[in-house]
């Protein structure tokens, strides 16, 4: 008889338990999926800047083979100089809130954690879940850390042929000056003939 009774209580006790933490196992659970959707959206957006800098690198390119158009092609090299930075900043604050969400996935992990550890079934169905998840992030954090290099390394290559870009500015602007300083001297020295 006494045994019963320590059993319903324990029965008891363990319903009250999930009662008191199944608002908060649940609200947890939202707050991670929500974590998760967000981190789709910035990975989503670091490939649309991925594309957006492989664009510009192409309009850069087909840009240089018009060297006629001198300042057209200063002005466009001043506005994608200024983009990659622009995306740039961007990358930055993307990583810094993809480092953010990481650290409020890990909190939510241990909260989660220590909710469920009066469910042994599904502390372990969470445990491999968790493992699954962080796989995931980790894969995720890698391809966003390979699409920074990437961007870094367009961003020098954008960098390197807007250096490019000027000099042979300043090499056309350099023989225009020497044609037109050749085209004067002729004129005074056509004017000195038909003087004689």
């Amino acid at each position: 008889m006494l045994t019963i009774n320590k059993l319903e209580k324990i029965i008891e006790l363990e319903e009250s338990l999930r009662a008191e933490y199944q608002g908060k196992i649940d609200s947890a659970t939202s707050e991670t999926a929500h974590a998760k959707k967000e981190l789709a959206y910035t990975l989503e957006k670091v490939a649309t800047l991925q594309g957006t800098i492989k664009q510009q690198l192409e309009t850069i390119q087909e840009l240089s083979s018009k060297a006629a158009a001198n300042q057209k092609i200063e002005r466009r090299n001043q506005e994608l100089h200024n983009r990659s930075d622009n995306l740039t900043a961007e990358i930055t604050t993307l990583k810094q809130r993809i480092k953010d969400l990481q650290k409020d996935l890990a909190s939510e992990r241990e909260q989660i954690k220590e909710l469920t550890k009066f469910d042994p079934i599904r502390m372990k169905k969470n445990l491999d879940a968790g493992k699954k998840k962080l796989a995931e992030k980790t894969q995720a954090a890698d391809l966003l850390q390979k699409s920074l290099k990437e961007a870094r390394n367009d961003k020098a290559e954008l960098e390197r042929e807007l250096k490019e870009m000027t000099a042979k500015l300043s090499e056309i602007e350099a023989v225009a000056d020497t044609t037109a300083e050749e085209a004067d001297a002729d004129g005074g020295v056509n004017a000195d003939e038909k003087a004689a």
